[in-house]
């Protein structure tokens, strides 16, 4: 499977589950609040604010929540102060597990995700216990349908892309620096080649694979994890086999 994050590969076959609940309207919004109060309300010149912007568009985020949340980011509306935190730990089999958070109680927060992993068969651990398995990369998907691999070689490696890899049947994925993020997906967009989907992720150095019970639960932590209100973004370099998917 791709370098991409496999759990991400993996909710795509699941189906959009969080859209399903509801929740990935609420989470979109925090981060154009975060976004826009670290970067200003103005996309054009604030990158992470325009990367939020795409995910709001990909998931039909309706313009006047957007607009809101904008606002109360620059503080024109009243709003939430969040505060961006991670959480690292362990999940069955000794997989890496790394969370990326908005919250507006910590303590809450901690608490919440300290019982998920312990309810499945995981353990939350100090900060640093596992960060240094992933690398912080740019990722963009783009569809085979839309481009040759030539060209888009040439527009995405000129434009500072470090790699590109089969992502799967139907998708290439291009990796970069974060700094070149912003840069490669503005070529992408001058040379009118369509993004599927893009962010700014963490990649696992290296993967490794559990099966049976141990792959039950980790797919279990991980909606769990994702299903809390608190949680923006979950990284594991577990590789769950296709099979074992299926089966669940």
């Amino acid at each position: 499977m791709s370098g991409h994050s496999k759990w991400a590969n993996i909710k795509h076959k699941k189906g959009a589950e969080d859209a399903k609940r509801g929740k990935i309207f609420t989470k979109v919004v925090k981060e154009i609040i975060v976004a826009a109060r670290l970067g200003g309300g103005d996309p054009s010149a604030n990158p992470r604010l325009r990367t939020v912007l795409l995910k709001a568009k990909v998931n039909n985020l309706p313009k006047d929540n957007v607009d809101r949340a904008i606002k109360k980011g620059t503080g024109e509306l009243e709003g939430v102060n969040y505060e961006e935190l991670s959480y690292e730990g362990y999940g069955p089999g000794g997989v890496a597990v790394l969370v990326e958070s908005l919250t507006d109680n910590k303590n809450r927060t901690v608490a919440d995700i300290r019982h998920v992993f312990n309810k499945h068969n995981g353990n939350l651990g100090e900060n640093g216990c596992v960060a240094w398995m992933f690398d912080k990369k740019g990722w963009i998907s783009v569809s085979r349908k839309a481009v040759n691999e030539e060209t888009l070689m040439s527009v995405a490696l000129d434009a500072g892309a470090e790699d590109i890899r089969d992502e799967d049947e139907d998708n290439f994925e291009i990796v970069m620096a974060p700094d070149d993020f912003d840069a490669v997906k503005t070529a992408l967009e001058k040379a009118a080649i369509p993004i599927v989907d893009s962010e700014v992720t963490m990649l696992p150095k290296n993967y490794i694979s559990i099966a049976g019970k141990e792959a039950e639960s980790m797919v279990k932590l991980m909606d769990a994890l994702e299903d809390n209100d608190d949680v923006q973004k979950v990284y594991t370099n577990a590789d769950i086999p296709d099979e074992v998917m299926e089966a669940l």
